[in-house]
């Protein structure tokens, strides 16, 4: 569902949605033994990382990699996408000529920090030859973050994912395992996101090997309103899946709740003590939303 305030029309006309993502599963396009595998890993979306993952002596070997791989994948039925060089970097332009293929999802398209990249990265999409091409939108830099609401309006977005590593780099601050430090930057992305009526991915956890650490911000940022979050490592995808899909006791709850609000409204009533918890309709919403996301992970 699209959103737009009062002073704000968010553009209708977009290209085609992703499918529901909760995991984002990334992969160097350097390593075709990851390549080849990332069909078994169950990921929502698999990413073929031409951007950090790839050094600058291989770009040009990483984009031939990635139109093989992606065509490869798409034909398993995986939902695949491919990360090309920022907008700003000497290799945004090849990537675009050269690493993009028909069977893509979406092009994720790193530290955006304006409409202009967005434009930009439009106007190389239909130069291209992948003019209904989506983008999933970096948003990891001061300036990403601070014009994250403008930058998602844009019509060619379907979707951005933020990076908090990249972002507190820029901030010249230190990173934490609180994520107290990018607390302000991540609600503020996920609120963008909303506004635009994209889904929005949280940000990766480099401690792989952490899964205590993984969980946590995943309720995080389920709390917050992200749909899915990033993994670089196939131990997390299934951590991330199960924490963006609601529980059999959720979905069993919502559906006592709002059976009991329905019937409290035929009455009249807008409001009714429910398990020890005053319910109206905002938490009705919240209910409706989590049986429809419960509906989308199933399907």
């Amino acid at each position: 569902m699209q959103m737009s305030s009062s002073n704000e029309t968010v553009p209708a006309s977009r290209p085609p949605r992703l499918g529901r993502v909760r995991s984002i599963l990334f992969a160097p396009a350097v390593r075709p033994d990851f390549l080849q595998r990332l069909a078994e890993r169950g990921s929502d979306l698999v990413v073929i990382d031409c951007e950090d993952a790839t050094p600058p002596s291989a770009k040009a070997q990483a984009r031939i990699n990635s139109v093989e791989h992606a065509n490869g994948l798409a034909a398993k039925g995986q939902q695949v996408a491919v990360r090309v060089n920022s907008p700003a970097s000497e290799w945004f332009s090849q990537d675009m000529a050269e690493a993009l293929s028909s069977s893509l999802a979406a092009v994720v398209v790193p530290k955006v920090e304006s409409v202009d990249h967005l434009q930009q990265v439009k106007d190389s999409l239909s130069a291209a030859g992948h003019p209904d091409l989506g983008v999933l939108v970096g948003i990891e830099t001061a300036l990403g973050v601070a014009d994250a609401r403008l930058i998602l309006a844009h019509p060619v977005a379907v979707g951005a994912y933020f990076g908090a590593e990249d972002f507190i780099a820029d901030m010249g601050g230190v990173r934490t395992a609180t994520n107290d430090e990018v607390h302000m930057a991540r609600s503020y992305v996920a609120l963008a996101g909303r506004l635009a009526g994209v889904p929005v991915i949280d940000q990766v956890v480099a401690d792989f090997a952490n899964d205590d650490r993984f969980q946590r911000e995943t309720a995080e940022a389920r709390s917050m309103g992200y749909s899915g979050k990033m993994c670089i490592h196939p131990r997390q995808v299934e951590l991330a899946i199960e924490g963006f899909t609601p529980s059999d006791a959720e979905i069993d709850r919502a559906q006592r709740l709002l059976a009991a609000y329905k019937a409290a409204s035929a009455e009249g009533i807008a409001a009714i003590a429910f398990e020890g918890q005053m319910i109206d309709e905002p938490l009705a919403a919240q209910a409706r939303d989590l049986l429809a996301a419960a509906v989308s992970a199933d399907a």
